[in-house]
């Protein structure tokens, strides 16, 4: 006898395919959730690890920062040191133009004029003064000019205040300071050794031969010696010597 299936079968199968969808929404959703679990959980430990490189860089960079600033302190120091030094060659290479230079000033100055003040800055100096016309201050001038430890000068100034009837001029210059080449060449050195002198030859004794000789006729007709010579040979006996047996001064 056949069998015939009255029940709504269409009906079943719909709720059978919902419950497969529902499950199958139910299953994405769970694994797109373990999905974005693990995704979260990995960018986590790159910015944990980014975090812990940006902390070791910023340690990193404090102590290259305390370095630097050692350095800035050590260069501070070097620079000190260079300046220093430098002042010290300067016044070593300087030491013997300011005795030079008061004496150039002495021996430069005319009689008819005189310093009131002077300042020296560098390798320039000003010279304040009072003169008595205009040809006393261009006579200083050339004076400074031929000077070997002084330069150019330029007249600032020049005026008559009939303040003094000896000396109404006053004047004012500008003088550049010069060494000269021997100086530079020693660096100052040579300007304070005192020359020495070459000594003189010894002038050899009277030989009785050289004596014979001169008592010969024939000694007149040889040549005079040098007037030098001559004088160098020539010594004044005290006074009771032997050579003179004392009788006369």
């Amino acid at each position: 006898m056949a069998h015939i299936n009255l029940l709504p079968w269409r009906a079943e199968r719909r709720k059978q395919r919902e419950r497969e969808f529902f499950m199958q929404l139910g299953a994405a959703f769970v694994a797109a959730l373990l999905v974005l679990f693990v995704w979260a959980f990995w960018m986590g430990q790159r910015i944990d690890n980014q975090n812990d490189r940006n902390a070791y860089l910023q340690g990193e960079i404090k102590q290259l920062d305390e370095r630097l600033a050692k350095i800035k302190d050590l260069d501070k120091v070097r620079d000190r040191l260079l300046a220093r030094k430098q002042i010290i060659e300067q016044l070593q290479a300087n030491r013997s133009q300011m005795v030079h230079l008061f004496d150039e000033l002495v021996k430069t100055i005319p009689a008819s004029a005189r310093l009131g003040s002077l300042k020296q800055v560098g390798d320039s100096m000003t010279l304040e003064g009072v003169a008595q016309s205009n040809a006393s201050v261009a006579e200083y001038m050339r004076n400074i000019e031929s000077s070997p430890w002084m330069g150019h000068a330029d007249l600032r100034k020049t005026e008559n205040t009939h303040g003094d009837t000896r000396m109404p001029y006053t004047f004012g210059l500008d003088v550049a300071l010069s060494r000269p080449k021997s100086d530079e060449s020693g660096d100052g050195s040579d300007s304070d050794r005192t020359p020495v002198m070459p000594a003189s030859k010894p002038v050899p004794a009277a030989t009785p031969a050289a004596a014979g000789s001169a008592a010969h006729p024939a000694a007149a007709e040889q040549p005079a010696k040098p007037a030098s010579t001559a004088t160098a040979t020539t010594e004044v006996k005290p006074a009771g010597t032997a050579g003179n047996g004392g009788a006369k001064p």
